[in-house]
């Protein structure tokens, strides 16, 4: 409509300008006068409309350029709804996808779940399996779990690694329980960390990414996700339980035995994947947050959205990203 009515008062102008030379040329009177000046003011209104459409339309087309070019990087616009890839050293964002768009983001959540739990400290404290974990989880649709023994007693870092590699909800429930003290306690202080972080487009209403209270209760942006992921790392015992494809606990005094596989699926098979974090609900779709080093540089980044009925659907995606990243860097 804009463009339309910008053609029709050019059309208008131009006939019109036709005209006031001739009336120029006989005016005698302030009447006439007048009329001519408001004739080229209208003229020359015109033309600042004509140009300032001219912006839009090339900012716009250059925009869709920019989205074209961005979607192409993970193989077409089916793959990823958010996605980011910036140098982990500088945080400098090297390519991006709706960087700044607010989206849920799964279990990718637990991610602030141990952030909060590591800087309490006190990771050999013992904590002991609570009984509510199982009406917990009876609670939620198809919790991913670390398969936790109700009195089985773990260590922090024992329950960060259940937390981590498996993406286990019952640990973090556990956690959450042990280090708010009590849920809504823990949510606060995810949501206090996000900010102190500086993470305005993020906001945790849980402590393990499910679904609850609701699918979009619970979100954060690919610049976000960056930015929480390399804080992350930064914190040694983090990064060395999420650079593991694996990890296996024998049986103890006071609690059996476990054995957890890593959920990403770059780990083990990228070369220099090093974590961090997978997750998945039906509004989050598909989403890993990832980081690989090749060659000296270190590349940490993020893809939301990706549609298939497994988490290893991530994986292509996000290795196209970082072949990008390290192509091109």
């Amino acid at each position: 409509m804009t463009a339309l009515l910008v053609s029709g008062a050019a059309v208008f102008l131009a006939l019109a300008s036709s005209t006031h030379p001739r009336v120029a040329a006989q005016a005698h009177s302030p009447g006439q006068a007048s009329l001519v000046t408001r004739g080229a003011s209208l003229t020359q209104a015109a033309s600042r409309t004509q140009a300032a459409a001219g912006t839009q339309t090339t900012s716009a087309r250059q925009a869709v350029s920019a989205e074209q070019a961005a979607l192409a990087v993970v193989g077409g616009p089916s793959q990823v709804t958010g996605a980011a890839l910036a140098n982990a050293a500088t945080g400098k964002v090297l390519w991006s996808l709706a960087l700044n768009t607010e989206r849920p983001i799964g279990s990718i959540v637990k991610v602030m779940t141990a952030l909060v739990v590591i800087q309490a400290g006190d990771l050999n404290r013992e904590i002991t399996v609570p009984r509510s974990v199982i009406a917990y989880l009876n609670s939620q649709d198809g919790p991913s779990t670390a398969g936790l023994i109700v009195g089985d007693r773990l260590t922090t870092l024992e329950l960060l690694e259940a937390l981590l590699l498996p993406s286990g909800c019952d640990a973090a429930y556990t956690l959450a329980q042990a280090y708010g003290p009590g849920i809504g306690p823990f949510i606060a202080k995810m949501n206090a960390e996000a900010q102190r972080l500086g993470l305005t487009g993020t906001h945790f209403s849980n402590f393990d990414g499910m679904p609850w209270p609701s699918e979009y209760s619970t979100w954060s942006t690919p610049a976000n996700l960056v930015t929480l992921g390399r804080y992350a790392m930064s914190y040694p015992a983090f990064a060395t339980i999420v650079s593991q494809t694996s990890y296996s606990l024998p049986a103890g005094d006071g609690h059996h035995s476990y054995s957890w596989q890593n959920t990403n699926p770059l780990i083990g098979a990228y070369p220099g994947a090093a974590g961090i974090k997978t997750g998945d609900t039906q509004a989050a779709g598909n989403c890993l947050l990832f980081e690989a080093t090749q060659n000296g540089l270190t590349l940490i980044g993020v893809t939301l959205g990706t549609p298939g009925d497994d988490i290893t659907a991530t994986g292509p995606a996000a290795a196209r990203v970082l072949n990008w990243g390290f192509s091109n860097f």
